[in-house]
C-alpha cells in the first residue's frame, strides 16, 4: 500500500503539513508505505490546454504530457493507492499551487467520450485535509461547504472514495506583535492551538490510518 500526501501550503512545518504528516503516519500504523511533496519547491504551471491527453491515440495514459517537476510526481500518483491533498484556504478556497496540481492531475483522466466519465483505470481512495483562519461559524456563513464538495466529487474520477476532514481557527502567526492583525485575538487564537489543534492532529492521525483500512477492505 503506497500513500502520498501533497501539501499545498507554501509552509513546510506549519499546520496543514502538520496534520498532512499525522495523517501519513496513521496510514504507516497500518503498514502502509508513505511519502509527503510540498508543491511549492516544485516548478510548474497549471494546465496549458495542449489538449495532448485528449488526442486519438494518444500515449499519455491519464499522465500529463508536459515536463517539468510535476511529471514525475504525476505518475507516482497514478501508481499509488491512497491520495492525501493539504491546503489551507486562501480568499475562500484552496491555493493557486493546489488548483494547478488539480488541473494537471485531473484533466487528463477526464473523459471527453459520451456515456464515459474517467478514463483512469485502477482505483486511488483519497482525502482532501484543509485547514483556515475562519471559525466553524466563520466557515458556515462564508458557504465554504459547497467548495469541499466540489473537490471531493472532483477526485472520484480516480473510482475511489473520498473523505474530508477540516481544521478551523488555525494559529496564523509564530508571534502575533510584529504583524498589522488587530482583528483577531491572540489569546484567543492561542487557546485554540494549545487545546483544539492537538485534536485536530489526532483526527488527521485517524483519517490517515481509516483511509488505511479501507483500502485493506476494498482489495481483501
Amino acid at each position: 500500500m503506497k500513500v502520498i500526501a501533497v501539501n499545498g501550503s507554501p509552509r513546510k512545518n506549519w499546520n496543514t503539513a502538520k496534520l498532512l504528516q499525522e495523517a501519513l503516519k496513521g496510514a504507516e500504523s497500518k503498514g502502509a508505505e508513505t511519502k509527503m511533496v510540498h508543491l511549492y519547491d516544485l516548478d510548474f504551471k497549471g494546465c496549458i490546454s495542449c489538449f495532448a491527453c485528449k488526442r486519438k491515440n494518444s500515449s499519455c495514459d491519464g499522465l500529463c504530457a508536459v515536463k517539468d517537476d510535476l511529471k514525475t510526481v504525476l505518475k507516482e500518483i497514478l501508481g499509488c493507492d491512497i491520495l492525501l491533498l493539504g491546503s489551507p484556504i486562501y480568499f475562500g478556497n484552496i491555493t493557486g499551487e493546489m488548483r494547478s496540481f488539480l488541473e494537471r492531475l485531473v484533466f487528463p483522466n477526464l473523459s471527453y467520450n459520451a456515456g464515459q466519465r474517467s478514463v483512469f483505470q485502477g482505483k486511488i481512495i483519497s482525502g482532501f485535509i484543509y485547514t483556515m483562519n475562519a471559525s466553524e461559524d466563520q466557515m458556515k456563513q462564508l458557504n465554504y461547504e459547497p467548495i469541499f464538495l466540489q473537490y471531493k466529487n472532483l477526485l472520484k474520477i480516480f473510482n475511489g472514495d473520498s473523505e474530508v476532514l477540516l481544521s478551523n481557527d488555525t494559529y496564523q502567526f509564530k508571534d502575533y506583535s510584529m504583524y498589522e492583525a488587530s482583528k483577531f485575538d491572540e489569546t484567543h487564537k492561542a487557546k485554540v492551538k494549545a487545546e483544539q489543534f492537538p485534536i485536530d492532529s489526532q483526527k488527521a492521525f485517524e483519517f490517515g490510518a481509516r483511509l488505511a483500512r479501507c483500502y485493506f477492505a476494498m482489495v481483501v
